[in-house]
């Protein structure tokens, strides 16, 4: 339960760090003490009109690809058809040609050619990635192209961009200058697109996280917090274009959490309760988003950290590590194959209040009579499992029973997991002082009241959590993680 002594950590007691699944996010580690796990799927602009999906007359896209649809798209057609043909045997990026060329296509062309440089000077590690290479290079020569026909076009730069930043994971692991000036190049593409359209969402998103690769080169340093702060803020520009992005919000989450291993002390926790936020947001918009889930684990482990090193003897970190468990525990039972969240389960199960997820108070009415008058309502204990949430027997220890066998003389509250339709919290002037809750089932809804806001915050993840992992067909696993 919360008021479970913490075991004594190992001298390593970090959370390993995350890495993204092989076939959407490329693998990434964490500077910090906690791993994280980040989204970094390229982003691109649904198609809305037959305009955006057509090619030009010269081959040259007039609509965002993702890099996935990019690379097949120049695979299939652009490596044996006459369009790449024609490009190959121009001026090296694609131009209209030498003769007649205007002094403004010359400046463009001179000012364009570091970006290519750096294109072409990347050969891959191995003959995957040298072939993936020259297809981003014949990319890239279309979308200087298509630029040179209209500098106005804010989806080639942002085409381009893609080509630069897909190019830059391309590079040879030890050469991270070429990396890096590959990135910087591409956040140049961004802030052009941005700069023609202010509204392209996709654009402020992979911007931020070029910048954040960027950032990441650097260690903590003072540079690297600037970047941070700059990669913060495209994803928050994000976030404002498409409020329904929980890979923005994760990601700009992870950002906030590198962001307060860097700033001084005085400042971290504001920034780290703001990181919970937006690892919290990114949850309740995909409630099995598990990247978002093991995150925000890892950030209130963290948390849990520095509370012990700092706060005097009478603070305990106790809640704040079993919360972590909570996350870690649930990130485990939707992707229960993923190394990284099994290594870290090895090391935050003790922190559960063990057989059950959850234990803490919540203020209800009798059992019998729900809208009974507020001097009926009893503040007491709730435990949460895989089967669902009931109120305990007060003369017993929650560790000492199951779920179903209570007390008799006394009816108790019993909501099954499979009986919720939703769970939302509740500002009704009817029910007891506090943040209230609603439970709604197919039996009707179930109001109780939590001690704060932020308590609530932590059952109403908490319930989301075990009815999501219940629908996903994950309940044998969360119950193995519980009942050992």
């Amino acid at each position: 339960m919360e008021d479970s002594a913490r075991p004594a950590p190992a001298d390593s007691s970090e959370l390993p760090n995350g890495a993204g699944e092989a076939e959407a996010v490329a693998p990434r580690t964490a500077e910090e003490e906690v791993g994280v796990e980040r989204d970094t799927t390229r982003s691109a602009i649904p198609d809305d009109s037959e305009t955006n999906a057509a090619l030009g007359a010269e081959g040259v896209a007039s609509r965002p690809f993702t890099m996935r649809e990019l690379l097949g798209e120049l695979k299939d057609g652009g490596e044996a058809g006459s369009g790449r043909s024609a490009l190959a045997e121009g001026n090296g990026i694609g131009s209209a040609g030498a003769e007649g060329a205007s002094q403004e296509g010359l400046q463009f062309s001179s000012h364009h050619d570091v970006a290519m440089d750096l294109i072409n000077s990347v050969t891959g590690v191995d003959e995957e990635g040298r072939s993936r290479q020259r297809i981003l290079s014949f990319a890239a020569k279309r979308y200087v192209s298509a630029i040179e026909r209209n500098p106005e076009d804010p989806d080639a730069y942002y085409n381009w961009a893609l080509v630069l930043q897909e190019s830059a994971d391309n590079v040879d692991p030890d050469s991270n200058s070429s990396k890096d000036s590959l990135l910087e190049e591409a956040c140049k593409k961004y802030a052009e697109a941005t700069r023609l359209c202010p509204t392209l969402y996709d654009a402020y998103y992979n911007w931020a996280i070029a910048i954040a690769d960027r950032a990441k080169m650097r260690g903590r340093t003072k540079e690297a917090e600037e970047l941070w702060k700059q990669a913060i803020m495209n994803y928050d520009k994000a976030v404002q274009l498409n409020w329904n992005s929980p890979q923005a919000l994760n990601n700009w989450g992870l950002g906030l959490q590198e962001l307060s291993a860097i700033v001084p002390a005085r400042d971290k926790q504001s920034i780290i309760k703001t990181a919970i936020s937006k690892f919290r947001s990114a949850i309740q918009l995909q409630f099995d988003f598990h990247r978002a889930i093991y995150n925000l684990g890892t950030v209130l482990y963290g948390l849990a950290e520095d509370t012990m090193r700092s706060a005097g003897p009478d603070v305990s970190p106790n809640d704040l590590y079993s919360q972590s468990a909570i996350y870690v525990a649930a990130a485990h039972a939707l992707k229960p194959n993923y190394s990284v969240y099994r290594s870290a389960l090895r090391l935050v199960r003790s922190m559960l209040p063990l057989p059950y997820l959850k234990a803490g108070y919540l203020t209800a009415p009798p059992a019998d009579n729900t809208i009974a008058p507020h001097k009926h309502w009893e503040r007491s204990q709730f435990v949460l499992n895989h089967e669902g949430l009931q109120q305990a027997n007060a003369s017993e220890s929650p560790s000492s029973k199951s779920l179903g066998h209570t007390g008799r003389s006394k009816k108790y509250i019993k909501v099954a997991v499979a009986d919720i339709v939703s769970v939302s919290a509740c500002s009704d002037l009817t029910l007891p002082p506090g943040a209230g809750l609603c439970i709604d089932t197919i039996h009707g809804p179930l109001y109780l009241v939590a001690d704060t806001w932020e308590s609530l915050d932590g059952w109403l993840d908490a319930i989301r959590l075990v009815y999501t992992i219940f629908a996903r067909g994950k309940s044998d696993v969360l119950a193995g993680i519980i009942t050992g």
